[in-house]
Formats: C-alpha cells, sequence, structure tokens
C-alpha cells in the first residue's frame, strides 16, 4: 500500500510538473537578464540614480524600439524608454535568432505566436494579453507558425520583460518572433495585423500608448572576427567608423517621420544584400524594425489619422559602456567585448505626430 502511495505521489507530481511547463514559458537566459525581485529592485536604484541623461516625454509615445542585450553592457540604454512606458499591454515584436531558426527549419515569411498562458518575470508570472488568440484566429493561416519551442529558445522578448514589470507589475504582453520576409510580404501580413489589433482596440475603448503599447527588439551592428563582419578591420578606428554608421541609418531613417518610402530605404541599409557594395551592418532585429514600425504607422494611422516620428533616446555599444559596476547581483555576461567582438544597440521612441 504504500509503495502504490509513493507511485501514485510520483505520478501526480510528473503531472503537475508537465501542467506547469505548459502553462508558464520558462527564462531562457539566466545569466544576461536578471530574474530576482530583491536583485531587479537594486539594479534599477543604481541605475536611475546613475542616470543624467534620460529626460524624454511620454507625452504622444504609443512604440518604441529597444536593445535587447545583456543588462551589465546595456543597462544605461534601455533606461530612458522604459521609464516612459505606462500602458498596461505591451505588443512585443521580437528576433526570431539563429538557435530559433534552426529550431524550425529556418522559416520566412511568417510570424511566430506561442501558446504558454504565462511568461515568468521578476516580480512573479507575466499575462498573456486576449490579443493574442484574437491574432492566432484571425490572420490568414500561412502568416503564421504556433511553436511554444521557438519562443523558449529566444531571447529577444524575453529581455525586455524585466524592465517592463518593475514600472508595471501588472502588464500583459502579445509577444510576436518575426521571421525574414520581403517587403511586400510584410506590407501584407502588415495590413491584416494591424487592422485585427485596431478592432481589438475599438473593443477595448483603449487609448494608444495610455493602454497598449508596442516595443520592436533589436541590437545594432554585432561587429568583429566572431560575426564574421570586420570590414574595416579591428582596431580603434573601426569602432568609430561602424558606430558612426550606425548612427547615420538611425538618423536618416528612423528619427523624425516614419513613412513607406523610409522603411523601403532602410531594407537596402540593413538587410543582407550581396550586391551591395558598402558593408552591410549586422542588425539582428533588421526584420523587426521593419516590420514593427510599418505595423505601428498603419495602426496610428487609421486609429488618430495621425504620422509617427522616431526620436533617439541614447545610441551606444559593448566597448564603449564596458560592464556596469553594480555589485551584490547573480547577473554575469553572455559575451565577451573588444575591438575584434562587440555589439552597437540603441532605445527609440516613437510618438504620434
Amino acid at each position: 500500500m504504500k509503495n502504490k502511495t509513493i507511485a501514485l505521489f510520483l505520478f501526480l507530481s510528473s503531472l503537475f510538473n508537465f501542467a506547469f511547463a505548459q502553462e508558464v514559458r520558462p527564462i531562457r537566459d539566466k545569466i544576461g537578464f536578471c530574474w530576482n525581485e530583491n536583485e531587479m529592485n537594486l539594479f534599477m536604484e543604481w541605475i536611475e540614480q546613475n542616470n543624467s541623461d534620460a529626460n524624454f516625454n511620454s507625452a504622444n509615445l504609443i512604440g518604441g524600439i529597444s536593445v535587447h542585450d545583456d543588462y551589465l553592457y546595456a543597462g544605461k540604454v534601455y533606461y530612458p524608454l522604459y521609464k516612459l512606458i505606462k500602458a498596461k499591454e505591451v505588443v512585443i515584436f521580437g528576433v526570431t535568432h539563429g538557435t530559433a531558426r534552426k529550431e524550425l527549419n529556418n522559416p520566412n515569411n511568417v510570424l511566430v505566436f506561442d501558446e504558454y498562458e504565462k511568461w515568468q518575470g521578476p516580480y512573479g508570472k507575466v499575462d498573456i494579453s486576449p490579443l493574442r488568440e484574437k491574432l492566432k484566429t484571425n490572420l490568414d493561416s500561412d502568416y503564421i507558425l504556433i511553436s511554444n519551442k521557438a519562443h523558449e529558445i529566444e531571447h529577444s522578448i524575453e529581455a525586455l520583460i524585466p524592465w517592463l514589470q518593475y514600472y508595471n507589475r501588472d502588464i500583459s504582453i502579445t509577444p510576436i518572433m518575426v521571421t525574414q520576409m520581403n517587403f511586400n510580404r510584410m506590407e501584407n501580413i502588415s495590413n491584416q495585423l494591424s487592422k485585427i489589433i485596431l478592432e481589438y482596440i475599438a473593443e477595448n475603448n483603449f487609448v494608444l500608448g495610455k493602454d497598449i503599447f508596442f516595443l520592436i527588439s533589436n541590437d545594432a551592428n554585432h561587429y568583429g572576427n566572431d560575426f564574421n563582419n570586420s570590414s574595416y578591420g579591428t582596431n580603434k578606428g573601426a569602432h568609430s567608423i561602424a558606430t558612426t554608421n550606425d548612427v547615420r541609418i538611425i538618423n536618416e531613417y528612423l528619427n523624425g517621420d516614419i513613412n513607406t518610402e523610409k522603411l523601403r530605404h532602410l531594407t537596402t541599409e540593413i538587410w543582407p544584400n550581396i550586391e551591395s557594395k558598402k558593408p552591410i551592418p549586422i542588425w539582428c532585429g533588421r526584420y523587426p524594425v521593419v516590420f514593427g514600425l510599418m505595423t505601428i504607422e498603419k495602426i496610428a494611422k487609421d486609429f488618430s489619422g495621425k504620422f509617427i516620428e522616431g526620436s533617439l533616446f541614447k545610441y551606444s555599444d559593448t566597448f564603449t559602456e564596458k560592464v556596469l559596476p553594480i555589485k551584490n547581483t547573480s547577473m554575469g555576461l553572455t559575451a565577451v567585448f573588444s575591438y575584434e567582438h562587440w555589439c552597437g544597440w540603441f532605445t527609440m521612441g516613437m510618438y504620434l505626430k
């Protein structure tokens, strides 16, 4: 009898663990990001006390582009954007990095959704917005792919959650991974996606920026021999040239008015192009940036008749920032930095104009 009781207990425990695993998305990166409440509080206290250039306007802010690199590298770059986000729901356009592409046999031309009931945050579980199911139900079937595994091994969305949850414990999210696709395919999917989101906004009497916000996850140029990307060399001068080029692209195509023509031209700067005679920077969010901005622009125009304009909050890189001197944390670094291996990043706000 005793053995039967133990066996039953183990069986029920396994069922519980399986159900829990299906319910809550597990954390992918336990090193670069922060998943402990006390540590996140200490980290944010330091960040808030050591930022003097984070005074940006939150009025008419409806979206943004966010870094997703290690917090001990990029904490000061995350901060100016997240302190302004007040909405209770956030749609996040994430990257489909190489690990996830391999898992999915390198899919193109689709948005990747998950089926987890909640995601994990440092302050508890994060709710999934009902918008996710509405999108999965109403988007054309050839526009979407459902994969818990892909979302489980992709870090570009989870990186944003501790920041969002720090400022709003009741945040809910709609996580969307964007795969490679051409510009016309993006427009077709974005047209349908934006209409469904607008229906959801109308059904809930939401106000852009106040009730729902749009985030695009991206790291800028990944430079150095480890990335097969060292066209300018691997020294101080090369670092200056490559970071200056990142900022030029941001200023020319993302600062100021956002429109279809500018986004089309942006693809010639950041999308792989074997015919290009100039080096193409490796922005891991090159597809989410274009698709996300295209969608935000459509939503803003149809919702309010207004356009959107971008405003750069902060640009930097791992070599410039180095490691933040924050103690008493279990956070670490997932990569080295040097002139031979560094990554650029930035945060921007998208405003109704």
